[in-house]
């Protein structure tokens, strides 16, 4: 048995990679407001071209924030936003921290149902929402407890002649507006130019603590139902220096981040939102990947430093190659969220002479907990080895007080500055999640070698992970059941050809009930985001079940993949 307090994965680190961090001492408004005084004159913002400057993103947050005071928000209030990557995401989450209240964060593309689940949890009054689903919000009961929602159009921070360009009589003019915007202002909703019109908030207002809860981010965790982790300053802060440790060379003010990871999911949020700006680095945003923006946006301003999931770097690498477009710029790559296969660190590092490294994390670890060296000992198809001042322990899965050795597989236990404080309301939860010592349950099985570096196995959770998002089996199920034609349902994950997982699903149809694939998706829809209506849907007579009822998930699984 080993419970690796030598920890035998620091002989793996780069030379100027510390084995422990400082204890954070700033809140990350304490944080922003040290890059825009330092970086004042340096572009922090990019969207389409356009630019902001620190100075002037310090602006734009304290008059925010004056506009969301003047809204009734306070310390501890919380305030959901509900937009894609944008300036305006940037300035409203600072704003609202700015006045000690707490960042919900959501999918935009989230149906009513799903956005509704989430805000009667967490119980938000004001939402900070873009005007393309602004009505998605608007549309909930009053007992749900949103009392104002301020609409954002996102085409507002686009260059003058970009915003133009949208307005020409023309039908692909049109279309392109209609995915950014609504056409009038949306009924009902406080229109996001009030508040950037406010007063600055004064520079006495009380700011928040340390201590305090910064982020409510949703997940399904370790279980299948989502839920709120609470996610302090302290937390947030300290992983954003364990992200600067952790990469060697970077330069303060100079490095050019994209921001093509959604900011509303915790890797996006700890690699764009804090990290980026922590150093000063200019943050080019994009609403949603596209290969051709993103290589459009390479002649400008070429980025140096790209967080992202496996596809996006395959797609991106053949892309620039097809249209002969430089990717040499790109010094640092991080990949999360799911697998990294080997075939695409090697098309990636070919196609931009840098580093493709995968990491590990989870929302509960803010998110990053584990990383491959930046450098000559990092070990593709492993998730590499824990980040400074953090610890890990391998397990007995059903008795986690009990150690496993090297190369025995267990659980994954994490501890460390970055691991959240509990899930909003749920103490339950919390309890099963968190064990005594401050030891997180991943629900991730793995092995650790002698050196100290994790290979993933296996997952004790059933969640499926597609394309960087996790997706609970159970909230899928309970859509296809919702169909007159299915009687029974199982939701699995099946490997995908890009390292993540494709959802798929077996179905018991009702007597008399034929199979329609189409029609089944096209339900799902209604009540599902995009990515977890399933791509596969086959039919069986039924579901193999244990002694007590339950659906052996993983026996739906390999009996799919042995159909392949």
């Amino acid at each position: 048995m080993n419970d690796f307090s030598d920890r035998p994965w620091l002989a793996s680190y780069g030379d100027d990679v510390p084995h422990d961090i400082a204890e954070p001492t700033e809140t990350l408004v304490d944080m922003i407001w040290n890059s825009t005084r330092l970086y004042r004159d340096k572009v922090a913002l990019e969207f389409f071209g356009a630019t902001t400057s620190y100075e002037k993103l310090r602006e734009q947050i304290a008059s925010v924030a004056n506009g969301l005071r003047q809204l009734g928000v306070g310390h501890g209030d919380r305030v959901a936003i509900v937009l894609p990557n944008c300036p305006e995401h940037i300035v409203a989450f600072y704003a609202v921290l700015r006045l000690g209240a707490i960042v919900v964060e959501h999918n935009p593309l989230y149906t009513e149902r799903e956005l509704r689940h989430q805000f009667e949890d967490h119980g938000a009054r004001v939402a900070i929402v873009w005007d393309k689903v602004a009505e998605r919000v608007l549309a909930f009961p009053s007992d749900v407890g949103v009392s104002t929602v301020v609409a954002v159009d996102v085409t507002r921070s686009m260059p003058l002649a970009t915003r133009t360009a949208l307005r020409l009589p023309i039908a692909r003019a049109r279309e392109s507006r209609a995915a950014l915007t609504v056409d009038r202002p949306v009924a009902g909703a406080v229109d996001w130019r009030t508040l950037t019109a406010s007063r600055y908030l004064s520079n006495d207002y009380p700011r928040p603590a340390l201590t305090d809860t910064a982020v409510l981010q949703y997940t399904s965790g370790t279980t299948g139902s989502p839920k709120g982790a609470i996610l302090t300053h302290f937390n947030l802060r300290a992983n954003a220096m364990q992200g600067e440790a952790w990469v060697p060379g970077l330069r303060r003010g100079e490095e050019v981040f994209y921001g093509v990871l959604p900011m509303f999911h915790a890797y996006g949020l700890t690699l764009c939102l804090t990290f980026a700006m922590s150093i000063g680095a200019r943050l080019v945003l994009f609403p949603k990947f596209d290969e051709k923006l993103v290589l459009d946006a390479m002649g400008k301003s070429p980025a140096t430093f790209l967080p992202a999931v496996p596809p996006i770097y395959e797609r991106l690498a053949r892309a620039a190659a097809k249209r002969h477009i430089s990717l040499k710029d790109i010094r640092f790559a991080i990949s999360g969220a799911m697998s990294l296969p080997v075939e695409i660190v090697e098309t990636w590092e070919t196609a931009t002479g840098g580093l493709l490294v995968e990491g590990y994390g989870m929302t509960e670890t803010s998110p990053v907990a584990l990383g491959n060296p930046i450098g000559p000992s990092r070990r593709p198809g492993t998730v590499g080895v824990p980040f400074p001042s953090t610890y890990i322990r391998i397990v007995d899965p059903d008795a986690p007080g009990t150690d496993r050795g090297f190369n025995e597989e267990g659980e994954l236990l994490i501890r460390g500055p970055q691991v959240f404080s509990g899930y909003w309301n749920r103490p339950t939860e919390t309890a099963e999640t968190l064990l005594p010592g401050g030891w997180l349950r991943s629900g991730d099985i793995a092995r650790v070698s002698t050196d100290g570096f994790v290979t993933i196995v296996d997952r004790k959770k059933e969640l499926i992970i597609t394309g960087g998002f996790n997706v609970a089996p159970s909230e899928v199920e309970a859509a296809l059941l919702s169909h007159p034609s299915v009687a029974d349902a199982a939701v699995i994950g099946l490997p995908s050809k890009n390292g993540g997982e494709d959802v798929a699903a077996v179905v018991v149809l009702t007597p008399g009930s034929q199979l329609d694939v189409e029609a089944l998706r096209t339900h799902c829809r209604t009540l599902l985001s995009a990515y977890k209506v399933p791509r596969t849907i086959v039919e069986r007579k039924e579901l193999p079940r244990s002694l007590i009822g339950k659906v052996l998930r993983r026996i739906v699984r390999d009996d799919l993949i042995a159909g392949r």
